[in-house]
């Protein structure tokens, strides 16, 4: 048995606090567990173990709220970062389910941002979409979910734009070999492909 004798806030933290046991430091805690810590109370070696494992889990639980703070995580993601900062399986589902009932963490809702924002910014064929979201860790379901709403075409003639501008100046055989080419690495099938060169070729012949 050790008895607190006492629990004081980290100046250079001040959401964790020390704990001090039978008048010398022990360990420190996050702010929100030592809460429940009065001096004066007695601890068995295992209420101190459980402690400590607790205030583990909840500082894990605060730098993956940080991570996600960043953009959405898939729930992959998530384990791949907490594993490598040591935390064990039990641990991990334990914040993992934790962020799942606050809704944090969500693979479909992470799948229909991932898509909304390649969309928006740098749009790319089904077949690239796939392939980055599976490297996510993402199931077949929630990314199919995620993939109903495109519009191939629309992505595949957004995507050429600024290429087919700087491919103008060629012969027309050139010019759609080189987008065609430059849309089935961004993974557009080839006939959708085809479509938005033959499209382009028209709209900058017509312009000219």
């Amino acid at each position: 048995m050790a008895k607190i004798t006492a629990l004081k806030v980290q100046q250079k933290n001040r959401e964790r606090a020390s704990v001090y046991l039978d008048g010398r430091f022990a360990f420190g805690l996050p702010a929100i567990v030592a809460a429940r810590l009065a001096v004066g109370q007695t601890l068995t070696e295992a209420e101190i173990e459980a402690l400590q494992d607790e205030g583990g889990i909840e500082t894990a639980y605060s730098r993956t709220l940080d991570y996600l703070g960043y953009r959405p995580r898939s729930r992959a993601e998530v384990v791949a970062y907490l594993k490598k900062r040591g935390m064990d399986e039990d641990e991990i589902e334990i914040i993992v389910e934790r962020l799942e009932r606050a809704g944090l963490l969500d693979d479909a809702t992470f799948a229909e941002y991932w898509v909304e924002n390649r969309e928006r910014f740098k749009p790319r064929g089904a077949r690239a979409l796939r392939y980055e979201l599976r490297r996510k860790g993402l199931a077949d379901a929630d990314i199919e979910r995620a993939l109903e709403s495109l519009d191939a075409s629309d992505s595949a003639y957004r995507s050429a734009s600024r290429k087919a501008e700087q491919l103008r100046h060629l012969d027309q055989q050139t010019f759609s070999r080189k987008l065609v080419d430059f849309l089935v690495r961004r993974g557009f099938d080839y006939e959708v492909a085809q479509e938005t060169a033959q499209r382009y070729w028209a709209e900058l012949a017509e312009g000219d």
